[in-house]
């Protein structure tokens, strides 16, 4: 996108940071992470047990699981940083806050890793 921008060909070998760096285009993972962090500490917040916070706390049915590799949660790479009580963590906005930039510079790292 941003070589149409530019009007620049993939020939002429210009770097892909020299490219976002005159668009000024913001990098969509780490904003998306971000926004993500952001909202799972809203969430853990609230006081009221809203149907949000319940769907989001919700550690699904006891028992036996089915055959295979267990489904991701929405929650699943934020306990990754936070740990299993993030809940509880969210509550102190300073700590909470700390831990976002791990988050955003880990879901990026892990990006380019592959």
């Amino acid at each position: 996108m941003e070589h149409s921008l530019l009007n620049i060909r993939k020939i002429q070998k210009i770097n892909s940071l020299d490219i976002r760096a005159e668009t000024k285009v913001i990098d969509f993972l780490p904003q998306a992470l971000k926004l993500k962090w952001q909202w799972a500490g809203h969430i853990a917040r609230l006081t009221n047990n809203s149907w949000t916070k319940k769907v989001t706390t919700w550690t699904g049915p006891k028992g036996k699981r089915k055959r295979g590799r267990p489904k991701s949660k929405w929650a699943d790479d934020i306990c990754r940083i936070a740990g299993t009580d993030w809940v509880k963590k969210a509550s102190q906005r300073g700590s909470w806050k700390a831990l976002e930039e791990a988050y955003t510079r880990k879901g990026f790292s892990s990006t380019l890793d592959k």
